[in-house]
């Protein structure tokens, strides 16, 4: 009987020999053009095509199909022996094998195995007794990194993640002035910029903690001295940076929400405080990533969904693998009692977003979007997210204002270097003082193209129009003002990237009064 067990030994051993032979096979993820399911398990070797009796492989494919019966070939009737193997590929074979080798064992009869059987083993152990060291080698490394982190890891339950940008800026061009027209009309309008130069900070510590392994609390903690770039500075919202963050470099607690399954189906999240509707909702834009993406805060993705942020509840529906169903509610300033606020009587955003994955390479969402900003209160009224015009944030000034909000947004992969993408959002504000109403309207197109350059490189560019009234009852936007923008992601390291570009607007403001504002930056991002 120990001479069988030593046998089965032999025998496992083999097996992993010969499904190993291609030291490249274990780096391959998936270059077969057929899936798993197209595999096939082989009675007989001349099942296979391509494989004739003087291959120096056929006695050991023979034995292993026509005895043991645990090799598997294409359905197509081929063996393709020099060809690379996918993980996927080796895992099904060694469990074909092995299951193999159980049955054996629980059928085991004494002479079952011959004296030549174990000669043969043995001199294959020996044939690819280089082979097996290698692996026992992996194995031991890997047993010893395992073991390291195990004795060093921050938690069993919780992850951490860390992000850090340094980011060089500047605007150039004359101070933007707002519509004639307009109360809010910035003083110190036509001015010269002043053109500092500033190198800022931003960092982000996030912890994700499972408790089921299928859901996710997420705290995260955040400091930083990014200024933004808005209306006190260049006249306009329009030239805000899209990693901007500044606490006075005190750590604050940014986002603390929790998400958590029910069913195969839904992912419900709920946010005690600063979750945004585009983590409800996620952008189809390739540049949407504050730390690797757009430079620009128009650039990234849609305004309306910059409506509301801070507490709430989001639900997704996953109705296939090509469409899901979103809905949340957000409001700010849900913890204070006072008037204007609290969960139900603050600003608050009602959302509800279809997307769809036509095919692989093609995505299209719907969203709706209901709002209420209370005004008067220090969160004010802000139809835009910070990102067009003063008007357009404000139509009414800062009283209550209601708004339904309607976006298209899309994504089309059209090579693996190639992505066209781009969004429209149309809003209808009414103000709930009087009987005044607005029109507004935002619209952008990006390319990005992935890995030029090298691997984990990104180009993009951006043209589009940040929001403008284009009809009210009180005050529209006279003229149009246009975003340009580009830049270049360098991938340094895993870990490392530097990101130079550069914004343009036209006519700041929707004023073509007002001259060009250039606004540049270098953004380098180290995560961990």
């Amino acid at each position: 009987m120990n001479n069988w067990f030593n046998s089965l030994i032999f025998a496992s051993s083999f097996i992993i020999a010969t499904l190993s032979i291609s030291t490249q096979a274990l780096a391959v993820e998936n270059k077969s053009q057929f899936s798993l399911e197209e595999i096939s398990q082989l009675t007989s070797v001349s099942q296979l095509s391509d494989i004739r009796p003087t291959d120096w492989a056929f006695q050991a494919l023979q034995s292993l199909i026509e005895r043991y019966g645990c090799i598997a070939g294409y359905p197509n009737g081929t063996y393709r022996g020099n060809q690379e193997m996918t993980r996927y590929e080796f895992a099904a074979s060694l469990n074909t094998c092995l299951q193999r080798v159980q049955e054996l064992i629980a059928t085991a009869k004494d002479n079952l195995v011959t004296k030549e059987d174990l000669a043969l083993l043995q001199k294959l152990q020996a044939e690819f007794s280089t082979e097996l060291g290698i692996l026992r080698r992996r194995v031991d490394v890997l047993e010893s990194k395992t073991a390291e982190l195990e004795a060093n890891q921050f938690s069993t339950t919780t992850k951490l993640g860390g992000e850090v940008i340094f980011a060089t800026a500047g605007v150039f061009g004359e101070n933007a002035a707002d519509s004639d027209d307009n109360p809010n009309n910035n003083p110190d309008n036509n001015s010269e910029l002043d053109e500092n130069i500033i190198f800022a900070q931003r960092v982000r510590l996030n912890f994700v903690t499972s408790f089921t392994g299928k859901d996710g609390l997420n705290v995260r903690l955040e400091s930083g001295n990014i200024t933004e770039l808005d209306d006190s500075i260049t006249g306009t919202r329009m030239t805000r940076l899209g990693f901007d963050e500044d606490t006075d470099n005190d750590v604050v607690l940014d986002e603390v929400y929790y998400f958590f399954p029910i069913g195969d189906r839904v992912k419900v999240t709920v946010a005690a405080t600063e979750m945004e509707l585009n983590d409800i909702a996620e952008p189809l834009n390739p540049l949407a990533s504050s730390s690797s993406g757009g430079i620009s805060r128009f650039g990234r993705y849609n305004p309306i969904l910059r409506s509301v942020d801070g507490t709430g509840l989001g639900i997704n529906y996953q109705f296939s693998k090509s469409a899901n169903l979103a809905f949340a509610y957000m409001t700010n300033n849900a913890q204070l009692p006072t008037d204007k606020n609290g969960l139900f009587n603050g600003n608050y955003a009602a959302l509800g977003n279809l997307t769809f994955q036509l095919f692989n390479n093609l995505g299209i969402a719907l969203t709706y979007l209901h709002s209420y900003y209370a005004g008067g209160s220090d969160s004010g009224v802000n139809l835009t997210g910070s990102t067009g015009s003063l008007i357009a944030r404000r139509p009414f000034g800062n009283v209550s204002t209601t708004a339904n909000s309607f976006g298209l947004e899309t994504s089309w992969q059209m090579s693996p270097k190639f992505i066209l993408s781009g969004w429209i959002g149309y809003t209808k504000a009414e103000s709930k003082v009087s009987d005044d109403n607005a029109d507004i309207l935002n619209y952008a197109v990006s390319l990005a193209f992935p890995d030029l350059g090298g691997k984990g490189n990104l180009a993009g560019f951006v043209f589009g129009m940040p929001p403008k009234v284009t009809d009210s009852s009180q005050i529209a936007d006279k003229d149009t003002s246009l975003h340009l923008e580009g830049f270049y992601r360098f991938q340094v390291t895993d870990n490392i990237s530097i990101t130079p570009g550069l914004f343009v607007i036209i006519n700041p403001e929707h004023n073509d009064n007002n001259n060009t504002i250039f606004v540049g930056a270098i953004r380098t991002t180290f995560k961990f």
